[in-house]
């Protein structure tokens, strides 16, 4: 009994059955009803995207016995023999196995003499850039002077290795890899035709697999249907392609929402039974978060089969669009970095930790202290200037005056740096604050200064993160006022920056005068490179 595998059974034999490359067909189509058909062609592009079947097509077109026309009858004899592979004008070559000289001379020979049975000889040579140096400049004569009764139809995945001799004189078409979702659309029809039972998870997991190769999807197609008995579902496709349940994806993504490090932990270890390329739960999960940011930005855009509409919804609701695209920055970061990591369940670990290390809130740190334990979080300007310690606490807030209410705090005491140093803030919201400088507080209304070679720091996202960490701070809703701060304000950046500068002016002067460095300058002519000293901290 035999069997014709789906990607010959269902190979396109006219160029309206081709999916995806609708630039070039309309070339060749304009081309071919115009009668200006051009003695060579160069397809370009990786394999499984259509070179030769559109080359076929082409040979076909021009060939048919009804005339040249974008759309062959397909019934007459060179029609049928070109899709049988037996038509004696259609000399196919694959250049990979003839590399020598002489084969392509031995080809060539018969150039100049008129087709058998067709209209055109035509010649369709695949892989054509594994062609020698030799071979290509035996080719490049008849490229240049061909006989009108000729056509040369070149294919190849790789044209930077074509001599440009040979490029300049080809029309070249660059076929496109598809996307998945017309691969998989392509595959439901083929199912729907072979009366085979399918999933659209299943189908969808193969086309994603396929990497924009209609080919190789169908060869994974008819693998998924012999690994799953003759039916097409998803949990079988992930078993064949070693991919991890998408409820597993899910539920990681689940525990990045609720900042939950504990359950995030145990449910990525939980994975390690199924032996799971941690690689491309990454890249899952990195999907998952493109799905989630299109519908917090993009609400009318159409899903697909692996997620459902209302997980999506959910997870938008759950995230703020800044966690969703910190996350997805980070896992196809951490996707990239794996290799580098002890082994890759840990890289896969410490991905999944660092996005919420990185996460602007307070509750990794709570979810991470230990039972019982209060959640301690330093001061991001003191731990950088190395004054506390990797388990120092924040400093104290100032007692409550007389009369104010528990839990509000006085201001009058601090500088605006003390403040910033405490306030519950981490990246670009930081930086705004960092950068501002304190005017005053009437009531409700904090006013600062905002100094004018940082305005770029100045969005409403990180206004409304400073004016909450500011109302966490004093104890009562907070509302800001901007305006420009006036040059010679002290911004705590600025502070910052001068504090470290004289500690490094201080720790070169130390330096220059220490008794050791002196005697090797006296001694040996030694310098000393300013630029080389840092301050020990």
């Amino acid at each position: 009994m035999s069997y014709t595998a789906l990607a010959r059974k269902w190979r396109p034999k006219r160029f309206a059955e081709l999916i995806g490359q609708e630039h070039v067909l309309r070339a060749l189509a304009n081309a071919l009803d115009s009668g200006r058909v051009h003695h060579a062609f160069l397809f370009t592009g990786t394999r499984g995207v259509g070179k030769t079947t559109i080359a076929r097509i082409l040979a076909k077109c021009l060939n048919c016995e009804a005339g040249v026309s974008a759309n062959p009858c397909g019934e007459c004899s060179s029609c049928r023999e070109i899709d049988a592979g037996r038509f004696v004008d259609l000399i196919e070559v694959d250049a990979a196995s003839r590399t020598k000289v002489d084969d392509t001379r031995e080809l060539l020979d018969n150039v100049q003499y008129a087709p058998t049975r067709g209209r055109f000889k035509v010649y369709l040579i695949d892989e054509v850039h594994m062609l020698s140096t030799h071979s290509f400049n035996a080719l490049l004569k008849t490229l240049e002077e061909p006989p009108p009764h000729v056509k040369f139809l070149l294919a190849t995945t790789d044209p930077q290795k074509l001599p440009i001799t040979v490029l300049s004189r080809c029309l070249q078409f660059n076929l496109k890899r598809l996307p998945a979702s017309l691969i998989a659309e392509r595959m439901r029809q083929i199912l729907e035709a072979e009366g085979i039972e399918y999933e659209p998870a299943g189908i969808r997991l193969v086309a994603q697999a396929a990497d924009g190769s209609v080919r190789d999807g169908l060869s994974l197609l008819d693998q998924l249907i012999a690994f799953g008995g003759g039916k097409v579902g998803e949990a079988e496709a992930r078993a064949m392609l070693g991919t991890v349940a998408r409820d597993h994806v899910v539920q990681l993504a689940r525990h990045l929402a609720s900042a939950d490090a504990t359950s995030l932990v145990r449910h990525a270890r939980s994975l390690e039974e199924w032996a799971p390329d941690y690689a491309q739960v990454l890249d899952e999960l990195a999907s998952l978060l493109v799905r989630v940011a299109l519908a917090q930005t993009v609400p009318d855009v159409e899903s697909d089969d692996l997620y459902a509409p209302e997980l999506i919804e959910s997870l938008a609701r759950e995230m703020s669009p800044e966690d969703v695209q910190l996350y997805y920055q980070i896992a196809i970061t951490g996707r990239r970095d794996l290799h580098l990591a002890p082994d890759p369940r840990t890289g896969f670990e410490m991905t999944l930790l660092r996005m919420l290390a990185f996460r602007p809130t307070d509750e990794l740190v709570a979810a991470a202290a230990p039972a019982g334990a209060p959640a301690i979080r330093p001061s991001a300007q003191g731990e950088r200037r190395g004054t506390g310690g990797a388990g120092a606490s924040a400093a104290p807030a100032p007692s409550a005056a007389g009369g104010a209410q528990p839990g509000v705090r006085s201001e009058a005491d601090q500088s605006w740096a003390a403040i910033v140093s405490q306030l519950e803030l981490q990246g670009a919201a930081r930086q705004l604050a960092s950068h501002c400088v304190l005017v005053g507080r009437e009531g409700s209304v904090v006013r600062l200064a905002l100094d004018p070679r940082n305005q770029f720091v100045r969005t409403r996202a990180q206004e409304e993160k400073l004016a909450q960490a500011l109302s966490r701070f004093f104890g009562q809703p907070v509302r800001l006022e901007f305006e420009v701060a006036e040059s010679g304000a002290l911004t705590p950046a600025q502070a910052e920056q001068r504090a470290a500068q004289q500690e490094l002016d201080a720790a070169r002067q130390s330096l220059e005068a220490d008794p050791t460095v002196r005697a090797l300058k006296e001694r040996f002519g030694a310098t000393l490179i300013p630029e080389t000293v840092r301050p020990l901290k």
